[in-house]
């Protein structure tokens, strides 16, 4: 399917603010970005690159924030209509965000969020 990249930006924020709060309160220095596809995997959905609440110390300090991205046209790529891009993107955020609390690849599809 496709989905201009404004739509998809309300759909991951709409994704976002479905989280419960003490969630997202408990995140720390963390950004969710939206790009098309991923440069050298395009098939990825999305990605968390920086480094996991369960893993900074007293020495974390002074970092870019972690990022969570979104690919839009990857995710829409498996999606037949809007109705199942909320869902995959709702999924995907869950899962990116997970990383940041130090939840791994195993854990996640073991709980269905894989």
């Amino acid at each position: 399917m496709d989905v201009a990249p404004e739509r998809f930006e309300e759909l991951v924020a709409d994704a976002l603010d479905e989280l419960p709060e003490p969630l997202t309160r408990a995140m720390d220095n963390v950004v969710v970005l939206v790009e098309d596809r991923h440069p050298s995997e395009p098939d990825l959905l999305g990605i968390y690159e920086g480094v996991a609440l369960t893993e900074r110390y007293s020495d974390y300090g002074g970092v870019l924030p972690d990022r969570i991205t979104l690919y839009r046209v990857a995710l829409a790529d498996v999606c037949d209509d809007e109705d199942e891009l909320r869902e995959e993107v709702a999924v995907t955020v869950v899962h990116e965000i997970a990383h940041h609390f130090g939840i791994d690849e195993a854990t996640l599809h073991r709980l269905g969020w894989g």
